[in-house]
């Protein structure tokens, strides 16, 4: 247990959180956070933000922002709670300044996404796929993120609830919501 490399599964939150509240550990119980959690993050990020390059910007920004709050952590929620709620919020400030600076109409915009998704070399989705990112894309804020944490990430609603200070019923409408727009979406494309 004390080797500074360990199996994914072997790291409890406890351990990382023990590890980070000591200074002479902290840098171990950070890159077990690291270790256990940064691949989930940058997936939640990239469901969001779409493009790899910004993905990867957002998850340093969250990175940043984890290891310098770390201790303001007080464990009323998991760990991983705390994680995705920093990630979502960087996330959504990414996209509110690169809405601001968008000066294309939309038309073009969605043409611009759309042919930056098929040309994203780490998107290998097959036609389905594509159509399925397309329909989150038309999704509003809030629908999507939920869409994201509930199908692809399986988070409870309770969870999710904690971590977007959202009630569960308000999170329930809302993924009721964006699978009823995916759907049309997708019949309207087929």
């Amino acid at each position: 247990m004390a080797q500074s490399v360990m199996e994914k599964n072997q790291i409890s939150d406890e351990m990382i959180l023990e590890k980070l509240s000591q200074k002479s550990t902290i840098n171990q119980g950070f890159s077990w956070l690291l270790q256990k959690y940064k691949e989930r993050l940058y997936w939640h990020i990239r469901r969001m933000v779409h493009q790899h390059e910004d993905a990867n910007d957002v998850l340093q920004n969250t990175l940043v922002k984890i290891y310098r709050g770390i201790n303001n952590f007080k464990g009323d929620a998991k760990l991983y709670t705390w994680l995705y709620r920093i990630a979502t919020n960087e996330s959504l400030t990414f996209l509110k300044k690169q809405q601001r600076q968008k000066s294309t109409s939309i038309d073009n915009e969605e043409l611009n996404l759309n042919n930056k998704l098929k040309a994203d070399t780490y998107f290998d989705g097959n036609d389905i796929q594509h159509q399925l990112q397309l329909a989150l894309r038309t999704l509003p804020e809030k629908q999507h993120l939920v869409f994201n944490m509930r199908y692809f990430e399986e988070i409870p609603y309770k969870e999710m609830s904690k971590a977007l200070n959202t009630s569960v019923g308000a999170l329930k409408a809302s993924y009721h919501h964006a699978v009823k727009k995916i759907e049309a979406f997708l019949k309207k494309e087929n």
